[in-house]
């Protein structure tokens, strides 16, 4: 999407009025109007303790949005729809959704991943690169895969501050557990990741990415900036998952929710407004940081855009191109919610 010189102009003062960070505000996010992108700001993120901190060692809040599957909505993986997300929505990071069944049999799939790193790059936003486990269950079955595309990924981005390393989006079924599957494979794929930058690590959890107990009576150890992930549904999951992520943190784990969204887990059932807030409040007062699921035109309840919306994936939306879940989550990137 062409913009003349002072409509970016105009965008860029926006986003420097309206950047905001963590925890504040009871439990909305804080404003700030110092200017800057999220990587100005923050610069090579690093774990201390529980916490996902700045290059200063100052506890941070990232939030954002995740694509759709990209072999799906890839379109919406573009500048133009990032560079919005950033300015209007306020997002600090984009989370690029790579289904790990469609990539090993398209690899020009990974083309959408490239485009994200280089779109977050430039704008000065954090970018989550997401192996997206989840058909095949078990992390351990493309374990192969996962360690030529993370090489591949970690050696051409070499120490490029922006990016987050998803390493297995969730892993599921009562055969995949913990100790015999997830570990073994985060620690087949971390060292290859480690041999080219020292970037966050975050490792999927078992049952849909749903049980941070596991990993907490087990942790990985002999690595640095490691984190865990829980991933919600407000319509489904409430607050014994956050009994999870504060018995995590006590324990000693750094988690990050990758993904949640307002709707059921199934995608549908409508927006749980109440449920999200309390969600998001939680989130915003333990500064654990967040992307939303997510960015899509098919106009299913857990995504942003109504039906068949921005087919050109050009951005600039307006509250009647949004879903019920659009208007929440921009309301509460904004502080407004």
């Amino acid at each position: 999407m062409k913009k003349s010189f002072l409509l970016t102009g105009l965008a860029f003062v926006l986003f420097a009025a309206l950047v905001l960070v963590s925890c504040g505000n009871g439990g909305k996010r804080k404003i700030f109007d110092d200017g800057l992108t999220p990587v100005e700001r923050y610069g090579a993120l690093q774990v201390a303790g529980s916490k996902l901190c700045d290059k200063n060692g100052k506890p941070v809040q990232l939030c954002g949005m995740s694509s759709h599957g990209l072999q799906w909505y890839g379109k919406f993986a573009n500048k133009d729809v990032i560079k919005w997300l950033r300015d209007d929505w306020n997002a600090d990071l984009w989370r690029a959704a790579l289904y790990t069944n469609p990539y090993t049999q398209n690899k020009n799939l990974g083309t959408k991943v490239t485009d994200s790193i280089d779109a977050a790059i430039e704008l000065g936003m954090y970018v989550i690169v997401d192996w997206h486990v989840l058909d095949e269950h078990d992390p351990l079955l493309k374990a192969d895969d996962a360690e030529i595309f993370f090489d591949m990924i970690s050696s051409k981005y070499a120490n490029v501050p922006n990016i987050i390393y998803e390493i297995c989006n969730e892993p599921n079924s009562d055969s995949v557990t913990w100790n015999d599957n997830i570990k073994p494979y985060a620690e087949r794929i971390i060292p290859v990741i480690r041999k080219n930058c020292d970037n966050i690590i975050v490792v999927g959890t078992p049952n849909w990415s749903g049980d941070l107990i596991s990993p907490a009576e087990n942790p990985i150890t002999g690595q640095k900036n490691i984190m865990y992930t829980l991933h919600f549904y407000a319509g489904t999951h409430g607050e014994d998952y956050r009994r999870q992520i504060t018995t995590a943190n006590k324990k000693g784990l750094a988690v990050f929710v990758t993904e949640w969204g307002t709707t059921k887990a199934s995608g549908d059932g409508g927006v749980f407004e109440k449920e999200t807030l309390e969600w998001t409040k939680f989130l915003a007062k333990k500064q654990i940081s967040w992307a939303n699921w997510s960015v899509n035109n098919k106009g299913e309840d857990s995504g942003v855009l109504k039906y068949n919306k921005d087919k050109r994936a050009e951005g600039g939306w307006k509250d009647e191109d949004l879903q019920p879940s659009g208007i929440l989550v921009r309301q509460i990137l904004r502080g407004e919610k």
